[in-house]
């Protein structure tokens, strides 16, 4: 199982700078680790504003990374777009899939999981699926150094 404090050394190990972070569901759940970690977290109010500020770090020559659940990145599509193909930024994310597992099992009739994919593939942005129940600490650090090494955008699907 990976834990808080394994995420945010995972995030501080491939040099990121900032979290822009909307703290949903389980991506909530890091805010202790956060809290003395040398990241600085920045909580927008909505995620499509996540993605500008992390586009104003980004020309600002800051490394960030952006966390937020799939419904929100859904409403932040337009800006994902932009930032990520008009602006050519290597725009970095993890989209918290909620009710992934229940989805995967047939017990949900929540619509999130069966459209996340299909929406970050409908952008054309590279992705890999992380699941923190069944992956260890040193898989998540194998994954955000990937992430962080693409040369242009990318994200992580974290299985909730």
């Amino acid at each position: 199982m990976t834990d808080g404090q394994a995420v945010v050394g995972a995030f501080e190990a491939a040099g990121f700078t900032h979290l822009v972070w909307v703290p949903d569901s389980h991506l909530g759940t890091w805010e202790e680790e956060l809290a003395g970690s040398r990241l600085a977290p920045i909580r927008p109010c909505r995620e499509g504003e996540a993605v500008g500020i992390a586009a104003g770090l980004m020309l600002g020559g800051a490394n960030p990374l952006v966390a937020m659940q799939c419904t929100g990145f859904f409403e932040a599509g337009d800006a994902v777009r932009n930032v990520a193909h008009d602006l050519k930024l290597p725009l970095k994310m993890i989209v918290g899939v909620r009710s992934w597992r229940a989805f995967r099992m047939g017990k949900t009739a929540d619509n999130c999981p069966h459209y996340a994919e299909k929406v970050v593939s409908a952008w054309e942005l590279p992705f890999d699926w992380f699941d923190p129940a069944t992956h260890t600490p040193e898989a998540l650090a194998g994954v955000v150094g990937q992430l962080r090494g693409r040369p242009g955008p990318g994200l992580i699907l974290w299985a909730e």
